[in-house]
């Protein structure tokens, strides 16, 4: 329920310095080295995040269908293609090419701010990834960012154990 937003990005180094073995092939709109990721988030909520093959409108709309209820009050992404399709929700994009990034309660701060998060946590914590356990290392910031108003966050981890 609420306002949700929902944004993908890319994890992995530049091609320029990466040895020339492991740059994409291409051009700037080639297939990258880079491993896409999309999420969404509740306004003052939860984040659900998903490591993608690729960034596709078939991927995309599949990852909001299972995650996102159509009875939201708002769908907010950025103005890629990918999202066109989602037509049974109450969706509004913002245009961050023509650098308008908020119209109103439309915004995508949020899930941007989880993914300066993560990101964040690769330079300063783990200092590289690889593409394979990716997924662990996003799930880890996700269970901390659900879990960042818990005071017995510790507990929360180990009680499954």
């Amino acid at each position: 329920g609420g306002i949700v937003e929902v944004d993908e990005t890319f994890i992995g180094g530049k091609d320029k310095n990466k040895h020339w073995d492991k740059r994409g092939r291409g051009g700037k709109h080639a297939p990258s080295t880079k491993t896409p990721i999309i999420g969404a988030v509740r306004r003052k909520g939860s984040v659900v995040t998903r490591v993608l093959g690729a960034v596709g409108q078939y991927e995309c709309e599949t990852f909001v269908r299972e995650v996102v209820s159509t009875k939201v009050s708002l769908l907010a992404t950025d103005e890629s293609r990918v999202y066109g399709g989602l037509t049974d929700y109450p969706h509004e994009a913002v245009n961050h090419s023509a650098k308008r990034y908020v119209v109103g309660a439309v915004h995508t701060n949020t899930i941007e701010g989880f993914w300066s998060i993560f990101k964040r946590s690769i330079l300063g914590s783990y200092h590289k990834v690889s593409r394979k356990y990716l997924p662990l290392y996003i799930a880890e910031c996700q269970f901390k960012y659900n879990n960042r108003f818990n005071d017995d966050i510790f507990g929360e981890a180990i009680r499954g154990c």
